[in-house]
């Protein structure tokens, strides 16, 4: 685990597998960005958070480092929704391939 990108994912916003993946990735989200979110899954990832590039990195490095799993370059290549996303994580956590 990249010990340097960890978030602060211990607070009471973000408490892991027992909730859906939805909400604990609103609450990276959340503390990536550093203001509260509303999302869906339909919410558009840079457009609608206004997230660039680095932000998405950051983000991704998030999600990598909280689930404990490696999302390959050309899967985050296909992510543009957070419904994309969620899908993503739970392909990975599962094991379906990428």
């Amino acid at each position: 685990m990249r010990q340097n990108h960890q978030l602060a994912l211990v607070d009471s916003k973000v408490v892991g597998w027992g909730r859906p993946v939805r909400d604990d990735i609103s609450a990276i989200f959340e503390q990536v960005l550093g203001h509260p979110v509303q999302v869906s899954d339909g919410t558009d990832i840079v457009e609608d958070l206004g997230m660039d590039s680095l932000g998405v990195m950051n983000f991704v490095m998030a999600i990598e480092d909280f689930y404990d799993i490696s999302i390959p370059l050309d899967r985050i290549a296909q992510i543009q929704t957070v419904g994309d996303l969620i899908h993503a994580v739970q392909d990975l956590r599962s094991g379906t391939p990428a």
